[in-house]
């Protein structure tokens, strides 16, 4: 038997690694883990609540306008209110430009490399020197796509901008609605820009994951798991309160059913914090460290719905809305994410179009004395939640569960493994050496491990935290 271990994962930081066992060529056992306390649930006692949206963005600079919005979420479950027309589309856009951005990102700058060569520079070398299996003038093709997606995920950025100040954190996502309706030039920039994004979309990268599918079809019989899907619902509806474009929903061993939030549990067994035998509801759980946990080993607590590990993303959410169900694979995952952008892009053409110019774009409110309550949204990488209680009109009680959490769990209380660990046990290793089997499945998921790890503590107790860049 022979361990490998693999981190940084995503190409750009360090703070999640994999550990898998490996006999006769073959996965036995995986590991997942976040190596770094996140800590932002201590952060948030105390504060007003209102400050929420802008704080929890600082998760992470990927996904800041997911955490904006499940903040204000969870703020305007609790105050009772809901924002206008014009809210929920401004809401809608910057969230969905966000969401552009990092599904290019994650396929072009994160995985492409794993089934593309690079030229012999930096920083394409060290890398993999294996299973390249495009021709020439393919190879050659995508790489100069690879270039200009960083481009299109930079005009990904500016279409936040353009509605929320700046890119990452836009100030404009509050509970409420936006803070400031769009005049006629940003909405015709940002419809300019959002063409080009559209344009690339369509003209690259769905071709790009289609000849990749092609080449590697084998893809679709590694990295496999049951259909055991969670979302929240992405993209609120403006006419139907409660509806989504993507719905919420659950997948079952292939069987759906409605979504009860109150099933959610939080398992401790195996992550780095204190906690009894019983998980916990998020709306009542703790994020209390413990760094020398016998048996613990990763930072990632291990979400489960009705104790069952269930896998978010674009792949659980075209399941989930019945738009593609070919099987659950690291193809399809990266079918998923392509066909997703697109139907995002043209949804953000349609929301440009529906804007009411001098209609109002925030529901004013006052925050609770006492009050519960939770923001549920699905993001780039699947189900996101902010749980929240306030007392005395200050924040008593924060909980966040992300959709990395979701899947890169680590076991929970009775032993099961997360989504990720399950996908990769049972996947074939050609060179132990250069295992770029176990990076395509897990770059297939999407792991944030920004989401996941944020804060460490530097010899101090506990409410002294350092929070690094």
């Amino acid at each position: 038997m022979k361990k490998i271990t693999l981190n940084p994962l995503q190409r750009t930081q360090a703070p999640c690694s994999v550990e898998v066992t490996v006999e006769n060529h073959k996965v036995i056992e995986a590991r997942c883990s976040g190596v770094f306390f996140r800590g932002f649930e201590l952060l948030m006692q105390g504060r007003d609540p209102r400050d929420a949206s802008y704080l929890t963005m600082r998760i992470c600079g990927i996904c800041s306008a997911a955490h904006g919005t499940a903040a204000s979420l969870a703020l305007e479950d609790a105050a009772g209110v809901r924002p206008p027309y014009n809210g929920i589309i401004m809401r809608n856009l910057v969230h969905g430009a966000d969401i552009l951005q990092n599904h290019l990102r994650n396929f072009y700058l994160y995985t492409l490399l794993d089934y593309v060569r690079g030229p012999q520079l930096s920083p394409f070398v060290p890398g993999y020197t294996q299973d390249y299996r495009l021709g020439e003038k393919d190879n050659e093709h995508m790489l100069q796509h690879y270039y200009q997606a960083l481009d299109t995920s930079r005009l990904c950025h500016e279409l936040v901008a353009l509605l929320g100040g700046k890119a990452p954190f836009p100030h404009c996502l509050l509970a409420g609605g936006c803070t400031v309706p769009p005049t006629a030039d940003i909405l015709m920039e940002f419809a300019s820009k959002l063409k080009k994004i559209n344009d690339f979309l369509d003209q690259a990268m769905l071709p790009d994951v289609y000849r990749l599918a092609e080449v590697y079809a084998d893809y679709y019989r590694i990295g496999c798991r049951t259909p055991n899907f969670l979302e929240f619902g992405m993209f609120p509806e403006t006419r139907n309160k409660g509806n989504h474009y993507f719905p919420a929903g659950v997948m079952i061993e292939g069987r759906e059913e409605k979504l009860n939030p109150g099933e959610i549990s939080e398992h401790l067994k195996y992550a780095r914090y204190n906690g009894g035998p019983e998980p916990l509801h998020p709306g009542a759980g703790r994020s209390e460290p413990r760094p020398e946990k016998e048996g613990a080993y990763s930072w990632v607590k291990a979400p489960r719905y009705r104790d069952k590990p269930l896998e978010g993303g674009p792949l659980s959410r075209l399941w989930l809305k019945g738009e593609y169900r070919r099987g659950v694979s690291t193809m399809d995952r990266l079918v998923a994410r392509a066909l997703e952008a697109k139907t995002t892009g043209q949804l953000m053409e349609r929301w440009v179009q529906e804007l009411q110019p001098g209609q109002p774009v925030f529901t004013d409110f006052k925050v609770p004395r006492e009050a519960e309550g939770a923001g549920l949204t699905s993001t780039m990488r699947g189900p996101l939640g902010h749980w929240i209680r306030i007392e005395k009109g200050r924040l008593a009680h924060y909980q966040i569960i992300t959709p990395t959490a979701w899947n890169f769990s680590p076991r929970d209380n009775s032993g099961r493994s997360g989504p990720v660990e399950e996908a990769l046990t049972g996947i074939e290793i050609a060179n132990e050496a250069e295992p770029v089997e176990i990076g395509r499945v897990i770059r297939a998921f999407d792991v944030c491990s920004s989401c996941n790890a944020h804060v460490i503590t530097a010899g101090a107790p506990a409410r002294n935290l350092v929070i690094l860049p």
